[in-house]
């Protein structure tokens, strides 16, 4: 099948997966979307997206069937249950973009197999401001062939897309990606409050070390936000502490001690206990007393 103007299908329309399909549309591909909340979906209807009753009428009507997600149990129901994606898909691609189970990603590629589809996994890094600029990194699993087949359609969405290996590896890869994210803003959570309680201007502070070896995009971006007191989610505590499950449990499977990894879930999962789940990830300053 030829990509340029392929139908497609967008399942999970949430803070990044809205702004993923509004590029797809805007592209010109023919865009049958389906949400668990269809006022999610308005926008993109109004723009000229079709609007479907389930993941399965989704896959029943398109050539490439993407998917955003919540949690590992969203994506396998969504893929593998009595109405969902393998039900009813015809010889379609299908790509999620969820950050999920590694061996479920192996599973549903599988699955696909036997039904005459092509699967990768595909999960993303850059948030909700790498999702509206298309700007997204985007770590992909899967054949080859599949990947080719992918490619035009992901460069609408992310400027760099890396196949990293066969079904599964784009999500071992995402967890690389949140295992470092964990640690570095706990450094950074931790280096402004030290410098607040020294008598330092955060702000001041920021200026100096944002353009040194610290450099990047937790301390520039996520420290701009924690020093503002803006913890609106970019992308949400109660979904990094989905991640990190996800990232922990593969790491003692491994038999890889990840310290760092255990103390910032733990850091995370107190601030969800204390009502800030759905708070942006740069909220962990509040930790510290930010």
């Amino acid at each position: 099948m030829s990509n340029n103007k392929a139908a497609i299908g967008f399942i999970g329309l949430g803070n990044m997966g809205g702004h993923m399909a509004g590029h797809l549309l805007a592209a010109g591909h023919p865009l049958f979307v389906f949400n668990r909340s269809r006022q999610r979906a308005a926008e993109l209807i109004s723009r000229g997206a079709q609007w479907c009753a389930s993941p399965g009428e989704v896959a029943s009507r398109v050539q490439v069937v993407i998917t955003m997600v919540g949690y590992p149990h969203d994506v396998e129901q969504v893929y593998l249950g009595e109405n969902g994606i393998l039900a009813n898909a015809h010889k379609a691609l299908l790509i999620d973009m969820t950050t999920s189970s590694p061996e479920l990603a192996v599973r549903i590629a599988a699955a696909a197999d036997k039904t005459g589809c092509r699967s990768v996994d595909a999960p993303v890094s850059g948030g909700d401001i790498g999702a509206r600029d298309a700007k997204l990194s985007i770590m992909v699993g899967g054949s080859q062939a599949a990947f080719d087949e992918a490619l035009p359609i992901l460069q609408l969405m992310g400027a760099n897309i890396v196949l990293q290996g066969g079904p599964g590896a784009g999500q071992h890869t995402k967890m690389c990606n949140q295992i470092v994210i964990a640690s570095t803003i706990m450094g950074v959570s931790e280096g402004l409050a030290y410098a607040k309680k020294s008598g330092l201007d955060p702000a001041t502070v920021l200026k100096s070390i944002g353009g040194g070896a610290a450099s990047g995009f937790q301390l520039t971006v996520m420290g701009g936000k924690m020093i503002a007191g803006d913890f609106a989610p970019g992308f949400f505590i109660e979904h990094f502490i989905k991640d990190l499950g996800i990232a922990l449990a593969e790491a003692q499977r491994m038999q890889l001690d990840l310290p760092g990894l255990t103390l910032a879930r733990k850091l995370f999962q107190g601030l969800a206990e204390q009502g800030m789940a759905r708070l942006g990830t740069q909220s962990l300053i509040k930790h510290y007393g930010g």
